[in-house]
C-alpha cells in the first residue's frame, strides 16, 4: 500500500493543512474519498488509520487532513498545542481548507486518483461542514456525512450565553479526554453571522442533488439521532442508515491500540462502500 503521511500544504488563512494520502498500486485511476474530521478532533484520532487503510485496500485513493486551525500542530499533530489557533477557528476557514485539498490533489496524486468521482465524508460537525462544502462545488460528486450535526453554529445559542461570549470576547469548553480549557473567540458566531444564508445546513439539504449517504449510531451522545431525521425530513432522497448500538464514534477512542477495527465502524465503512459501488 502506498501511504504519504503529514503532507504539509499552505492553507489560505495562513497555516498549513496536513494531508495523508493511502491506496494500493493500479492500473487505474481509483475514486477519491476526502475524509473531514470534527470538532476537537484530528486526522490522526483513534482508527481513522484503520478506516483510512480500509478504504484502500477496498480500492479507494483515501485523504484525511488536519484542519489548519484544529488546534494540533505540524511538530506535534496528535496534541492540541495550539490553543490560539484552536480560538480561531471558524467555517469559512474549514471550507477553504477542503478547498486547498483539493487543489493540492489535482497536482499531487501519484496519477492514481480519479478526480472525476470525488466522494466527500464529514463527521460530526465535519458533516456539517461537508454538506455545505458538497452542496456548493461541482468538483464533489458524492456526500456522505457520518454522525453529521444538522446545523452549523457554537452549542446551543442563547440569549444569555451569547451576550457573555460578545462581552468577554471567548468562551471556554472542556476537553474531557485532554481536560483542557479549549477557547472559543467570538468571532465564530461572527463568522455564522456574516455568512448565515451560505452557511445554512437546512437550505442546503433540501436544495441538495448528488448522492448523499448519511450513516449515524443509535447511541450516539453527543450528536442526538433527531439531527438525522432533521437532515432526512429536509432531503428525503438521503439513504439514511441507523447502526444499532453504535456510538458517535462507532466504537472508536483514543488513543485506538487494537490492529482491528471495532464492530460498529466495520458497518460504518462496509456501509459506506456499498454505497459508493451502488450510487
Amino acid at each position: 500500500m502506498n501511504i504519504r503521511k503529514d503532507i504539509k500544504v499552505e492553507g489560505k488563512h495562513g497555516r498549513p493543512v496536513t494531508i495523508d494520502s493511502y491506496h494500493i498500486k493500479s492500473n487505474e485511476r481509483l475514486p477519491l474519498i476526502i475524509l473531514a474530521h470534527g470538532f476537537k478532533g484530528f486526522k490522526d484520532w483513534g482508527h481513522w488509520e484503520l478506516i483510512a487503510k480500509s478504504f484502500a485496500t477496498a480500492g479507494f485513493f483515501f485523504v484525511k487532513f488536519n484542519f489548519s486551525y484544529n488546534g494540533t500542530t505540524t511538530d506535534a499533530p496528535t496534541e492540541f498545542g495550539d490553543l490560539e489557533a484552536f480560538g480561531q477557528n471558524n467555517y469559512t476557514k474549514e471550507l477553504s481548507d477542503i478547498d486547498t485539498v483539493l487543489e493540492w490533489l489535482y497536482t499531487n496524486n501519484d496519477g492514481q486518483c480519479d478526480l472525476d468521482n470525488v466522494s466527500l465524508i464529514g463527521h460530526s460537525r465535519g458533516g456539517g461542514v461537508s454538506i455545505i462544502k458538497a452542496g456548493n462545488d461541482q468538483r464533489i460528486h458524492q456526500l456522505i456525512t457520518w454522525a453529521s450535526v444538522e446545523k452549523l453554529g457554537f452549542a446551543s445559542y442563547h440569549p444569555a450565553m451569547l451576550k457573555e461570549w460578545k462581552e468577554k470576547g471567548v468562551w471556554y469548553i472542556l476537553n474531557g479526554r485532554t481536560k483542557q480549557q479549549m477557547p472559543l473567540y467570538y468571532q465564530l458566531h461572527e463568522d455564522v453571522l456574516t455568512n448565515k444564508d451560505f452557511l445554512d445546513v437546512e437550505k442546503t439539504s433540501r436544495d441538495f442533488e448528488k448522492p448523499w449517504l448519511l450513516i449515524h449510531g443509535r447511541e450516539d451522545k453527543a450528536v442526538s439521532l433527531d439531527a438525522a431525521h432533521a437532515l432526512k425530513k429536509w432531503n428525503p432522497s438521503i439513504r439514511m442508515e441507523i447502526i444499532e448500538g453504535a456510538n458517535h464514534v462507532f466504537g472508536g477512542r483514543h488513543p485506538y491500540i487494537s490492529d482491528e477495527l471495532p464492530e460498529h465502524s466495520r458497518q460504518l465503512v462496509a456501509l459506506t462502500i456499498d454505497f459508493l459501488r451502488k450510487k
